[in-house]
């Protein structure tokens, strides 16, 4: 079965914590963030390989070969400490669900050391130096270090998307044009011509009516 896009449960943030406590005691936010990196590495192989990510997930493969594989494949390439956890997932049948125990590690990871990770979408690719000054402002404001990260939605007309953990704050223009139908389609014209009418008198070819 291939490998699906899962979010952190509440058993992928277990094994999650378990490997965070166990890095950072052996060597602290050094060896957490190589574990991280190397975690996040795996993932991006499983997202972009198809046919790795059916073996990590795979019911047909046993887990003895899986393992074997593991072994062979990554020994040398991660360190000891990250391949014994993926020995121990391998082991308890959790392998299928490693993009989402790779996100709670990685907000484990974040909120640990007082970082805020923040995905911003703009219509045309942010400048370096528009992105080090929203990093700035997104820092200031949220009281922690942000790890920005810009991508580009070319359906976008314009404004930004930001999303913040579980929280999306969507400043685009698609946005604020649904909010104003929306907001015409509840109030209904009358209501908005009364609106207009406070804002800049009566309109005379109305006739009082």
């Amino acid at each position: 079965m291939p490998l699906t896009e899962t979010h952190a449960d509440a058993v992928s943030q277990i094994y999650a914590l378990s490997l965070y406590e166990l890095a950072r005691a052996d060597g602290g936010q050094q060896a957490v963030e190589a574990a991280l990196a190397e975690l996040e590495e795996l993932a991006d192989l499983a997202r972009s390989d198809r046919m790795f990510g059916e073996f990590l997930s795979s019911h047909v493969v046993t887990t003895a070969d899986r393992r074997r594989s593991l072994e062979k494949i990554l020994r040398g390439r991660v360190s000891d400490r990250t391949l014994h956890f993926l020995l121990v997932l391998n082991d308890k049948g959790r392998l299928g669900s490693i993009l989402g125990i790779v996100e709670a590690f990685d907000r484990i990871v974040q909120k640990a050391f007082g970082r805020v990770e923040v995905d911003a979408w703009t219509a045309a690719p942010m400048e370096p130096a528009d992105q080090s000054s929203l990093q700035r402002s997104l820092s200031e404001r949220l009281g922690a270090q942000v790890v920005l990260h810009a991508y580009t939605d070319p359906a976008m007309i314009g404004g930004i998307r930001l999303q913040i953990g579980d929280q999306l704050l969507d400043g685009s223009l698609q946005t604020q044009l649904r909010n104003i139908r929306q907001q015409l389609t509840e109030q209904g014209p009358a209501k908005v011509r009364a609106a207009a009418e406070r804002m800049f008198g009566p309109d005379p070819s109305s006739n009082g009516h």
